[in-house]
């Protein structure tokens, strides 16, 4: 595993799934954690801090900017600088399209979009400022590549979520290397009976490597991208998904 010693990461959507085990791999790896959820992540904060890790857990809707400015100057006067951002909150949508509302849109669009977009102005413009060399990681899909019906909007935001790391890691680089991870299905409460239909959850495990992932393989991905190894890596899409697509 990369030492991620010096590095002072924000985790969106750490209180489950795919952020809180990025959340407990980077804090493994050396680096302090700020965690930010909609829901509460104190269980996410005990683990790290029982770990040795450096940790601060914080509540907020990342699509409301004024929250996001608020968790932002909360982590940088408990952890200092922010050199790394892992924009992993978001939600899932199954839905038929002609059944699928405004409000339906909205949800899906402020969550996965608005809420990636308003986290990295606030580090964005920090790290600009005060000329850090950082890093990025946006959590799209591999929906984003091939759709799925009932799916749209979901794969509409993922899709969007690529694009902007396209273009954002073209807007600064050379110092902020931007990133994006791909995943495939992996087991997470996103991925229930409560979430999908069974359907889909059948469909899911129809890939080569013949499973769906596990949230420490894409931590470990993100890991890497945090860490000194990936010093050449940018406006990359990443794609964890056994298979699933082969772009």
């Amino acid at each position: 595993m990369n030492s991620l010693d010096g590095v002072t990461v924000i985790v969106t959507g750490a209180a489950r799934g795919i952020g809180r085990s990025i959340a407990l791999a980077a804090g493994n790896a050396g680096a302090k954690v700020g965690l930010v959820d909609q829901l509460d992540s104190e269980d996410v904060y005990r683990q790290l801090s029982e770990a040795g890790a450096h940790a601060c857990s914080y509540q907020a809707d990342i699509s409301k900017s004024a929250e996001v400015a608020d968790a932002f100057a909360k982590i940088v006067e408990e952890l200092g600088e922010v050199n790394a951002l892992v924009n992993n909150a978001g939600i899932q949508l199954e839905k038929p399209l002609l059944d699928t509302t405004t409000s339906d849109f909205d949800a899906v669009m402020d969550s996965n979009v608005r809420g990636m977009v308003l986290m990295s102005q606030q580090v964005l413009r920090a790290m600009t400022d005060s000329a850090i060399h950082g890093r990025v990681i946006n959590i799209a899909s591999d929906l984003a590549y091939h759709g799925r019906e009932n799916f749209s909007v979901y794969c509409a935001s993922k899709a969007a979520v690529l694009a902007l790391t396209k273009s954002w890691a073209r807007e600064f680089a050379p110092d902020i290397l931007i990133n994006s991870i791909c995943p495939g299905p992996v087991d997470t409460a996103m991925l229930s009976r409560d979430q999908m239909s069974a359907e889909w959850i059948a469909k899911e495990s129809e890939i080569p490597l013949e499973r769906i992932g596990q949230p420490g393989e894409i931590a470990a991905i993100a890991v890497f991208l945090l860490g000194s190894g990936a010093t050449f890596i940018t406006g990359q899409g990443f794609g964890v998904n056994g298979g699933s697509v082969m772009p």
